[in-house]
C-alpha cells in the first residue's frame, strides 16, 4: 500500500493531516475531473511567481465557469501556513479547486459550492547528474483533448503520455499534433536554433506555462533571441538544443530523443550553451521573483 506524505493540508477552510482529508464521492472533481490545479514552487520559504500562478488559476477557473472560492489574499495565507508547517526550505505547493459535490449530471450545476484543497511537500529538484548530462525523452502523437490551455485535473491523457516515456526509461514524452510540436506530458518544450530559443505560441492546445514569460524575461536579460512560433516536428529532431521547463523541472536539457543524441558536433548529446545561460539566470531570478 502506498503511504501518503505525513504533511498538513488545507481543505475547505480546515487544516489537518493529508492522510485524513476527505471529500464527497459525489464531488465533480472525483466523478468528472471537473476542476483545475496549480503547482507553485517555494524557494527559501518564499513563493515563486505567486501572482502569475494565481492569474493562471483564475483563467482556468473562468474557462470552466467555476467561481474561485478564495480571494488572492486568502490563498496567500493558506500557502504561507502550509509552508510554515514544513521543515524544508524549498517546497512545492499543490492547490486544487473543483466544482464541488452535486448529483451526477454532465450539465454544469448552478449554485455548486467549490471544493478548495492544498498541501505542500519538500521539493525534489532535478539532480546535479541530470543537469550535467541532460535527460532522455521519447516522442509520441498528441492524443489528448484539445483544451490544453486549461490546467484541468482531467489528466488521463497526460498520464498515458507520460507512461510512454516511463516504460522506455525516459523522463518525458514530447508530443506532436499534425506534424507540429505541442508540449510534453508535464512540461513546456523549447528548441534552440542558431542561438535563439524557440517555443510554441499560445493556443488552446497547449498550456500557457508560467515559465514561458519567465524565459522570455531571462532571454532578454541574457541577450538570447526569443520567439514563439509553430515548430515543425522535423525542427525538433534537428535542433541544436532541446529544453524542458516546468514548476518542478525549472529548465532542464534534453540530450537524447528517441534514443538518439540531440545536437551537433562536439555538443552532440550534451547540454548546450543556451541551456547553461538560462539555468544560471533562472537561479538568479529565484530570490528576486519570490514573495
Amino acid at each position: 500500500m502506498i503511504e501518503l506524505p505525513e504533511v498538513q493540508c488545507y481543505l475547505n477552510g480546515e487544516y489537518g493531516p493529508l492522510a485524513q482529508a476527505r471529500v464527497s464521492v459525489m464531488d465533480r472533481g472525483f466523478i468528472f475531473g471537473d476542476g483545475v490545479y496549480e503547482m507553485i514552487p517555494v524557494y527559501a520559504r518564499r513563493l515563486f511567481r505567486f501572482v502569475q500562478h494565481m492569474d493562471r488559476l483564475d483563467r482556468s477557473l473562468s474557462k470552466l465557469r467555476i467561481p474561485n472560492p478564495l480571494s488572492r489574499d486568502q490563498w496567500l495565507s493558506v500557502c504561507r501556513r502550509l509552508v510554515d508547517g514544513q521543515s524544508a526550505e524549498d517546497q512545492w505547493i499543490y492547490l486544487q479547486v473543483t466544482r464541488g459535490p452535486a448529483p451526477r449530471n454532465h450539465v454544469m450545476p448552478e449554485d455548486c459550492e467549490p471544493t478548495a484543497f492544498a498541501y505542500a511537500v519538500p521539493a525534489k529538484l532535478p539532480t546535479a547528474e541530470q543537469r550535467h548530462h541532460g535527460v532522455a525523452c521519447i516522442s509520441a502523437r498528441d492524443f489528448r483533448w484539445e483544451r490544453g490551455d486549461i490546467k484541468s485535473t482531467s489528466l488521463l491523457g497526460n498520464v498515458l503520455a507520460r507512461q510512454i516515456s516511463a516504460d522506455a526509461g525516459a523522463l518525458e514524452t514530447l508530443l506532436f499534433r499534425d506534424g507540429h510540436l505541442t508540449e510534453a506530458s508535464a512540461s513546456n518544450v523549447w528548441i534552440v536554433k542558431e542561438g535563439a530559443l524557440l517555443g510554441v505560441p499560445k493556443s488552446e492546445q497547449v498550456l500557457e506555462g508560467i515559465r514561458v514569460e519567465l524565459l522570455r524575461e531571462l532571454c532578454e536579460d541574457c541577450g538570447i533571441a526569443f520567439n514563439l512560433r509553430p515548430i515543425a516536428e522535423s525542427e525538433v529532431f534537428t535542433a541544436d538544443e532541446i529544453l524542458l521547463s516546468s514548476a518542478t523541472k525549472e529548465v532542464l536539457p534534453v540530450t537524447t530523443l528517441d534514443h538518439e543524441p540531440v545536437g551537433h558536433g562536439a555538443l552532440r548529446g550534451k547540454p548546450g550553451p543556451v541551456y547553461a545561460r538560462l539555468y544560471e539566470a533562472y537561479q538568479r531570478a529565484k530570490p528576486l521573483q519570490s514573495i
